[in-house]
C-alpha cells in the first residue's frame, strides 16, 4: 500500500533556471476557446531543461537515447542523502558523505537510485542564485569522481539524482560523474525538487519521461510513493 505520493519535479513556465545556453520555454496558443471550440497550445524547450532526465547519447556518440529505456528500468528504490549542511556553491559530494549517511541508516543496496538533497531546490525560483553564475561559470554542488565511482562499482546503483542543475559540480568540465552513470545505460535526473519530503529510505521512484525519438534527455514527471 502507498502511504503518500509525491512530486519531485519543478512545474514548467517561462520563469524556470535555464543551463546557459539552452534555449528558452515558450508556450504558444495555437487554438482558444472562443474561436476553435477548445484551447490548444505547442511548447518548446531544451530536452534537459526543467526536472529531467539525461541519456548516454547526450555524451556518448553511439549511446541509447531516451525512448530506450524499458519501463521496468524507470520504477527504482530511492535512498535520499541529505548532504545540506556541507554544500558550499562548489562542493563535491564525497565517499565520506556516503559512508556517513550508511552508518545511521545501513549499506545502499544495488539497484538503487542515490538521490542527493544540497538544498538547492529551494534556490530554484532564483535563476542567479540557482547556477551562482560568473566570470568563472556556474557554481553548484554536485557529485564527485570518486563518490560516483563508489556508488557504481561498490554499491551497484541504478543512478543518481540531484536537487541541483548538474549532478556534476557546476564547475566541473568533464562531466565525469554523467558520463560514468550514462556509460551503463543508468539514471541520471536533475533538477528534483521536493527532496525533503522523502524519508532517507524506503521511497519508491516512478520516473515518467518523453519518449522522444533519439532524444538526448526529457522533462521528466519523478514520482516518489512512500509506504
Amino acid at each position: 500500500m502507498v502511504g503518500k505520493v509525491v512530486s519531485l519535479s519543478h512545474p514548467i513556465s517561462p520563469r524556470i533556471p535555464l543551463w546557459p545556453g539552452d534555449p528558452p520555454v515558450a508556450f504558444d496558443d495555437i487554438a482558444s476557446l472562443g474561436k476553435d471550440g477548445y484551447f490548444l497550445r505547442r511548447f518548446s524547450m531544451g530536452e534537459h531543461s526543467a526536472t529531467h532526465m539525461n541519456a548516454p547519447n547526450s555524451f556518448y556518440a553511439d549511446g541509447m537515447g531516451i525512448d530506450g529505456y524499458p519501463p521496468h528500468d524507470l520504477v527504482r528504490p530511492a535512498v535520499v542523502i541529505d548532504v545540506r549542511a556541507q554544500c558550499t556553491p562548489d562542493y563535491a559530494i564525497s565517499v565520506q558523505d556516503i559512508q556517513d549517511w550508511e552508518r545511521q541508516h545501513g549499506p545502499i543496496e544495488p539497484g538503487c537510485v542515490v538521490l542527493m538533497y544540497t538544498g538547492w531546490q529551494h534556490r530554484w525560483d532564483d535563476p542567479a542564485a540557482f547556477f551562482g553564475q560568473d566570470a568563472q561559470g556556474s557554481h553548484f554542488p554536485g557529485i564527485g569522481e570518486a563518490a560516483i565511482e563508489f556508488l557504481l562499482s561498490q554499491r551497484q546503483v541504478a543512478g543518481v539524482g540531484i536537487d541541483t542543475h548538474g549532478v556534476d559540480p557546476g564547475q566541473s568540465s568533464t562531466f565525469a560523474t554523467n558520463r560514468a552513470v550514462l556509460a551503463g545505460n543508468g539514471i541520471v535526473l536533475e533538477c528534483l525538487n521536493h527532496l525533503d519530503q522523502l524519508p532517507p529510505k524506503g521511497a519508491t521512484l516512478v520516473i515518467g519521461v518523453l519518449a522522444l525519438e533519439g532524444g538526448s534527455g526529457s522533462p521528466a514527471a519523478v514520482m516518489a510513493l512512500i509506504p
